[in-house]
């Protein structure tokens, strides 16, 4: 879980950089997919649990 909250808080971080410095889109771009990929990881997480209780 700490894993989860460390890659949402640098993909917020890319977010607001690339969202306000002029010239740096990309990071917010970045910023967007890695919180994407943050929340199918997590999605994963909890769908393996569940089948595991069944």
């Amino acid at each position: 879980m700490s894993l989860f909250l460390l890659v949402l808080v640098i993909a917020i971080a890319l977010g607001i950089i690339g969202a306000v410095a002029d010239g740096l889109l990309y990071l917010l771009f970045i910023g967007i997919v890695l919180f994407v990929v943050d929340l199918l990881l997590l999605g994963s997480r909890f769908t393996r649990r569940s089948r595991a209780h069944r």
